[in-house]
């Protein structure tokens, strides 16, 4: 079992403003779990009774919409923490979580998370700052998604990708979201990003082979994100 007073990406969550007693009674009551790529943590309308705290790997935060299209609202890295909105309303989750790539995720049951609210107000501080940035950001896509064109949505998708979750050593992007996945996160259909990558691609803006996605111009698409 390791340990959580020992673990680094709990310094990038609200888990860092746990002393070292709170820490080893959060070592002996959580459960690690690996993940397999596309495999979910945990589905729309399921009840979390706790959180996950992302220890490697990426994931994926997405919502079913009516016609059956899987809109992407969030990506998630190692260090964040999943579930605490579910948790603390005492909700269902309103979306799913899926491994875009293989994970190691660690959960910590509600009754514990609590307990520490209780007990710790720099921690109960920095778990509502995490949930008030969750909202901020779900504001600021709201309106990239009513305001800007999809080929400009497309552009700071690319730069976001890039910027969060790095490149490969061959220049590519590192999270290689399929077609649909990379649609569903700037609110189009497939054919419509297909097309706009094709073009992308013949104006020098990217490479594409295969899957993979390689930014050539980050300038150009910056200007035409803003």
């Amino acid at each position: 079992m390791s340990k959580c007073e020992q673990c680094i990406v709990r310094e990038f969550s609200s888990l860092k403003a746990l002393n070292k007693e709170e820490l080893l009674k959060m070592a002996n009551c959580k459960t690690s779990y690996i993940i397999k790529k596309g495999d979910p943590i945990f589905e729309e309308g399921e009840s979390v009774n706790g959180i996950y705290c992302i220890k490697d790997g990426i994931c994926k935060l997405s919502k079913l919409s009516a016609n059956g299209k899987d809109q992407i609202v969030k990506l998630v890295k190692p260090g964040e923490l999943l579930g605490q909105r579910s948790m603390i309303s005492d909700e269902p989750a309103n979306l799913s979580a899926v491994a875009l790539e293989d994970m190691e995720v660690c959960f910590i049951p509600k009754s514990e998370v609590l307990g520490f609210f209780n007990q710790n107000n720099q921690f109960s501080m920095n778990m509502m700052k995490s949930i008030c940035g969750d909202l901020k950001d779900a504001d600021d896509h709201m309106v990239s998604m009513a305001q800007k064109s999809v080929k400009e949505r497309l552009a700071e998708t690319l730069i976001y990708l890039e910027d969060t979750f790095g490149k490969n050593q061959d220049g590519s992007l590192h999270i290689q979201l399929s077609r649909e996945e990379l649609a569903g996160m700037i609110g189009t259909a497939t054919e419509s990003c297909i097309r706009l990558l094709s073009e992308f691609n013949k104006s020098g803006l990217v490479e594409l082979t295969g899957k993979k996605i390689s930014i050539l111009d980050k300038n150009k698409l910056k200007r035409m994100a803003e």
